[in-house]
């Protein structure tokens, strides 16, 4: 994922993502404060430190080697005690905290909730104009998922109309029931969750009963855009006369297929 940047008191500070979480440069906080790198070795090697970043990573870190990690806690304080990044994740197998290299940003990157920490740490003011930049980069991007997650759904929307004129004109008999119409609507709406989702709408609602709405409106972006796709291929391959079974099959490979394609498209990644 492109990296972003916020603006805090004149100074720019990298934000990545890595998995799902956020992580802030250290290394460009402290750039605009006097002894700039020395700070951040300073504050590594304060107990108090040492502490929060233990149980960060017991809350939410499996792989935590807690013993190491009491280790360390016990050493902290003393004068001859220093600790580096990398020692820190070789010691514990921490996540919380990552010495990266690369063209894509380089120096210290902690995760926010540590971030914040460290900007509380050189200056409660810093701390306070940096949650403030770092909120308003996430409202933004959820105001442009939100917009891209409302575009694919108004689609996958008008794609069901054609989707259902299909249906009427190759697999709704002449006079039959408006019980036996609705009946229909939902059996191939359901090809069409189940070459996606894997499961029919009742199946999903049975194993999520606690969530409002449906399967279509609990959606991912790729998910909606597939789901698009599907519904106009779908109604080509009734006109062409194809039974359900072999459509069945069909849609769920293409629609694995435009997954793999989507997870890993580049125009999808700048929406998150």
């Amino acid at each position: 994922m492109k990296n972003k940047s916020i603006n805090v008191k004149g100074t720019v500070i990298t934000v990545i993502q890595r998995g799902n979480y956020d992580f802030i440069s250290l290394t460009d906080m402290v750039r605009n404060f006097e002894n700039g790198l020395v700070l951040i070795e300073k504050w590594l090697r304060n107990k108090n430190t040492i502490e929060l970043l233990g149980i960060w990573e017991e809350m939410y870190n499996p792989d935590f080697n807690s013993p190491e990690f009491e280790g360390i806690k016990n050493e902290s304080g003393l004068n001859r005690f220093t600790l580096s990044v990398k020692k820190w994740i070789e010691k514990t197998s921490a996540i919380g905290i990552m010495a990266k290299t690369g063209r894509h940003g380089s120096g210290t990157f902690a995760h926010k909730d540590i971030a914040f920490e460290f900007g509380s740490w050189l200056s409660p003011e810093f701390k306070l104009y940096l949650i403030k930049e770092f909120q308003r980069i996430k409202e933004d991007e959820n105001k442009r998922l939100n917009l891209a997650w409302d575009l694919q759904r108004t689609l996958a929307k008008i794609n069901y109309h054609i989707h259902t004129d299909a249906i009427k004109e190759k697999l709704i008999p002449l006079e039959i029931s408006a019980k036996q119409s609705s009946y229909t609507y939902a059996n191939e709406a359901d090809v069409l969750n189940v070459a996606l989702f894997g499961c029919t709408a009742k199946e999903w609602r049975d194993k999520n009963s606690a969530l409002e709405g449906n399967v279509r409106d609990h959606s991912s972006i790729e998910q909606l855009v597939v789901l698009s796709n599907l519904e106009s291929i779908n109604a080509v391959l009734i006109h062409q006369g194809l039974p359900q079974s072999e459509r069945l099959v069909q849609l769920n490979q293409i629609a694995i297929t435009q997954m793999k394609s989507l997870v890993n498209a580049k125009a999808i990644k700048k929406l998150k």
